[in-house]
């Protein structure tokens, strides 16, 4: 960043503390003003490209023209409450409903994850008539006040819930006894979890997960492991709520929501901004016994979401997803992607393991002595940008780096991105010794 761009920037950023405060984060220590974004790259208002190696809000990529279009044209024809009769919604609930096992053939349109996830608990909690919650042990699922008392991977002021119960996620990764102990120890702890609830009063409204544990850090937890969790759920009478804002729409590559890797069968999936490609768009999809219930007691309705705009953005990413085939696109780079970090973390012994599937992957960071180092990771994040490529990172002990482009990344940056992230962790490794 030259001089001039750094002044502007620093300028730019003093006046949207005056408006925003000073408690908003932004990226990197000196964080980047940034002005246009086209496919996997977002320009600089020096006019530098960075490779967006991190962002999955634009799924289809930045200003992707078809998502562009679409919501021009429909907001140039028709945008209007969504108590009027209109076709958008009807077309596009029809088209991702599709992409669902039958079972889940209903669709409530919200605008944001955190929106979703609020509906999804709030019909658990009507359905079961109980207020416990399980969720992991460092997870966040939004920003309301409900989830935030909910939440274990970021500070908030609010005290995690008394009818909170976080799991601690096993990970045959990290942990050397043989996966079946494993697997045993974690059930057991599961069902503590629930009895505990129980006991309290409080019964069991819902599991709420990611089927990525992004946030956790990518982990693996052995097979079986959420099968047997959504089975003790189910038979403690809640209900099993995937959180789909980070691993669905394909990016996995396996499958095209993240649940469906583990063989499970949820109640209610709820998703966000991706859906529309980073236009205000999000969404719960259950089962019609659970509309049908939660309808039935409540008059419930959203303004503004699934209206006719926001549906047209939602259904030119299914349709780009479909016609460039980003989920196989995936599945291929994904493996491609694997198989080069693996040898890239071969020499490197601050690389401890290459974590992730398909378009979102990470590679967890240690010290000399084997230990969680949030500090090389941050310095290879901070090192990234100066190379001109934006990754991120995660973890209870933020080690993990985080990479998760949008769904148009293919071979060539790819290449890119792995070239100037061995160079990085090579200059962190030299620095330290």
């Amino acid at each position: 960043m030259s001089t001039d761009s750094s002044s502007v920037a620093e300028a730019l950023r003093a006046r949207r503390s005056k408006v925003i405060g000073p408690h908003s984060p932004l990226f990197y220590d000196q964080p980047l003003h940034v002005v246009a974004g086209h496919g996997v790259w977002l320009t600089a208002a020096d006019g530098v490209d960075y490779l967006d190696a991190y962002n999955n809000v634009p799924h289809v990529g930045h200003c992707n023209p078809v998502v562009v279009r679409a919501i021009a044209e429909q907001a140039a024809r028709l945008n209007v409450h969504t108590r009027y009769l209109h076709e958008p919604v009807v077309d596009y609930g029809e088209t991702l409903l599709a992409t669902f096992a039958p079972h889940l053939d209903k669709v409530f349109f919200t605008n944001s994850g955190s929106e979703a996830n609020e509906l999804a608990l709030r019909i658990a909690r009507q359905h079961t008539r109980s207020t416990g919650v399980l969720v992991t042990d460092f997870s966040y699922h939004g920003n309301t006040t409900s989830l935030a008392e909910m939440t274990t991977g970021l500070t908030t002021a609010e005290p995690l819930g008394a009818h909170v119960r976080a799991l601690r996620i096993p990970d045959v990764l990290s942990d050397p006894r043989s996966p079946d102990v494993v697997l045993a120890e974690a059930l057991e702890e599961a069902a503590a979890a629930v009895a505990s609830l129980q006991a309290a009063g409080h019964g069991l409204a819902a599991l709420l997960f990611d089927p990525l544990f992004t946030t956790e850090g990518l982990l693996h937890p052995p097979a079986g492991y959420v099968e047997g969790l959504a089975d003790l759920v189910h038979g403690a009478g809640g209900l099993v709520i995937a959180d789909e804002v980070q691993s669905g729409l394909g990016r996995s590559g396996s499958a095209f929501w993240g649940h469906e890797l583990h063989g499970v069968r949820p109640d209610l999936v709820t998703m966000g901004k991706p859906l529309g490609n980073g236009h205000p768009l999000g969404g719960v999809v259950t089962t019609t016994r659970l509309l049908d219930e939660f309808g039935s007691a409540n008059m419930y309705f959203n303004t503004f979401a699934g209206n006719p705009v926001s549906a047209a953005a939602g259904a030119a990413v299914l349709q780009e997803t479909a016609d460039r085939e980003l989920q196989a696109s995936a599945a291929e780079l994904g493996r491609h992607a694997r198989k080069t970090l693996e040898e890239l973390a071969a020499d490197r012994p601050s690389v401890s393991a290459v974590r992730g599937t398909g378009l979102f992957f990470g590679l967890e960071l240690v010290d000399d002595d084997g230990r969680a180092s949030a500090g090389r990771a941050k310095r290879v994040v901070e090192d990234m940008v100066r190379r001109g490529v934006l990754i991120s990172r995660i973890g209870p002990r933020d080690n993990v780096l985080k990479i998760r482009p949008p769904m148009v990344f293919e071979h060539e940056h790819l290449e890119l991105l792995v070239d100037r992230l061995a160079a990085s962790l090579d200059e962190v490794e030299a620095a330290v010794r």
